[in-house]
């Protein structure tokens, strides 16, 4: 799980990398709980804020987020750790089960469509699995079962229900694959091949990666990453003790702080040492080292009577960390504008306008730099209680953003379509016919001539074409296709999340219902019983669910 670059105020992502490296911890507000978390990425300010009120301990923060906290953190370990996903849609929460279920749902708590699912496929989880197609850099490997959650105790094993333990959190739909390059096995490997691997980093799935895998075995903790030692697909570990190196650097301390700390790595691991180690103490070092020996004891447990991966693949030896990913909408980012806001300058659609683009980030920095007066409410008023001047009823200045970043008329967009049990895929790209300074644009895309039109029942022709007219923010939006005679076909109109005008897509998640306009002048609410189906599943939240209907029945009305 990767995010996006430290930005100068706090509000990066990438850092130290997804094992929580460092540790430094403050009293912040709200009642302690046993959860620390380090968090970094775009969202990085409002989450730290919301978490602390949670009593959260948010750990290892960054220079310009202990200024603008102004906190006292000592040193001291992370439970888990968010990280934004690279496309900026969300956050990747990955540790100990408690403090990963506390972490959602506090993130889930910002807007109705926070959308949250444990991934089946979990960091450091270790299969047996087998090779099912080979590319040019690397293999596609099958891997066994698993709800993603890892486990509490430590003991590499966990719950295979749904609600797990009492988490709440739905299991993704996505495949249960990961990628092994060719770089990270020293074997020779080909279709059929069964073998030994574990999960390196994760990936959201609702984008198009896999998760990435490896032959050599190790345990991602706090401060310190203890590896295997000749651990490679054949799970065998070489004898000797830990070292003093540093991950991606030099040592850090070398022998000279292994003899200081009263833990030794257990027989056949050494210890990598994160960035951050040179600023910890030896009480959080040793900590550290202490987690993650238990951690790898565990792992060996888990696979030490295991049967061989040629007999057993594909399936599960560990559990691995717990793995969890949340998806904020409109809605949401609004949401954690406004705990951003509590603490610093934010102009109004901060989160939305860096969710757009990675060269938006900066731009928004320097706004609100240099013109703290630009802080907008979600009602439009300024910081000082001032009117907004911006194009938006939030106060987002859509037009601006737009012409600065796209899309523009002539432009190709994406149509991003998500699903409420976290998988996404394009509806197709066309041509921005139309650009709005209000937030509409009119997308028009050539149809296949395969197939039929969903619920309208109308086969597909060539010369088909879909004009699909999009609003940001609105919990709705229609496509007319019409025939290469200009022939109206139907009208589909998709209730879903706020509708986000990106420059390269727009992006929502499909609520279910929709409703549907044929040819003959007809309505037609269609899919109820699938939004009913998602709500059962734990896909959607009932308040959500009741604003899709209510939604439904007003574009029904209308038509």
């Amino acid at each position: 799980m990767t995010g996006a670059n430290d930005g100068a105020n706090g509000d990066g992502a990438n850092g130290d990398g997804a094992n929580g490296d460092g540790a430094e911890t403050g009293d912040m507000g709200g009642e302690s709980t046993d959860a620390s978390v380090r968090i970094r990425g775009i969202y990085t300010t409002a989450l730290t804020e919301l978490l602390a009120d949670e009593g959260i301990d948010v750990v290892q923060a960054s220079p310009p987020i202990r200024e603008r906290f102004d906190a006292a953190l000592p040193p001291a370990p992370a439970d888990a750790t968010v990280a934004t996903t690279d496309d900026r849609q969300g956050i990747g929460v990955v540790g100990r089960r408690a403090a990963v279920a506390a972490v959602v749902d506090a993130a889930r708590s910002v807007g109705r469509d926070a959308l949250a699912w444990r991934d089946p496929v979990s960091r450091d989880a270790v299969y047996a699995g087998e090779v099912t197609e080979t590319l040019g850099s690397g293999a596609v490997v099958e891997l066994g079962t698993g709800d993603g959650m890892g486990d509490e105790t430590g003991d590499g094993t966990e719950d295979e229900t749904t609600d797990g333990d009492g988490d709440g959190l739905p299991v993704a739909t996505r495949e249960r694959s990961g990628f092994l390059p060719y770089s990270k096995t020293d074997e020779h490997i080909e279709e059929g091949d069964r073998l030994r691997v574990q999960v390196r980093e994760v990936a959201p799935p609702w984008g198009d990666d896999r998760p990435l895998l490896d032959t050599t075995i190790r345990v991602q903790r706090p401060l310190a990453t203890l590896v295997r030692s000749g651990g490679g697909a054949s799970g065998g570990g070489a004898s000797g003790g830990g070292t003093g190196s540093r991950s991606g650097g030099p040592a850090t301390g070398g022998p000279e702080l292994a003899d200081l700390l009263p833990t030794d790595p257990p027989e056949g691991w050494r210890v990598d040492w994160g960035r951050a180690a040179d600023d910890a103490d030896l009480d959080a070092l040793g900590a550290a080292l202490e987690m993650g020996r238990d951690r790898a004891l565990d792992l060996e447990d888990g696979v030490a009577d295991a049967a061989d991966p040629a007999e057993r693949a594909p399936d599960r030896e560990w559990a691995g960390d717990a793995t969890a990913w949340v998806w904020f909408g409109r809605e949401s980012r609004f949401g954690l504008d406004e705990r951003r806001r509590a603490v610093t300058a934010t102009m109004a659609g901060h989160h939305r306008t860096k969710a757009a683009t990675e060269r938006a980030s900066a731009a928004v920095d320097f706004v609100e730099a240099v013109c703290p007066g630009a802080s907008r409410g979600a009602d439009g008023s300024g910081a000082d209680g001032s009117g907004a001047d911006a194009s938006g009823a939030d106060g987002f200045p859509f037009d601006a953003v737009t012409r600065q970043f796209g899309p523009m008329a002539g432009d190709r967009v994406r149509i991003d379509h998500g699903k409420p049990d976290g998988r996404a895929f394009s509806l197709g790209t066309g041509e921005v016919t139309r650009r709005d300074p209000d937030g509409t644009v009119v997308v028009e895309r050539e149809m296949s001539g395969r197939g039929t039109y969903d619920a309208l029942g109308v086969e597909q022709q060539a010369g088909d074409v879909a004009v699909t007219k999009l609003t940001e923010g609105k919990w709705w939006y229609p496509t007319v296709y019409r025939g290469d005679d200009g022939e109206k076909r139907g009208t589909y109109v998709n209730v879903c999340t706020p509708v986000e005008v990106f420059p390269a897509a727009v992006r929502y998640v499909d609520l279910h219902v929709d409703v549907v306009k044929h040819p003959d002048g007809t309505v037609e609410r269609v899919d109820d019983d699938e939004l009913d189906a998602a709500v059962a599943a734990g896909y959607l939240p009932e308040a959500l669910a009741e604003k899709a209907r209510s939604v439904a029945s007003a574009v029904e009305n209308a038509l």
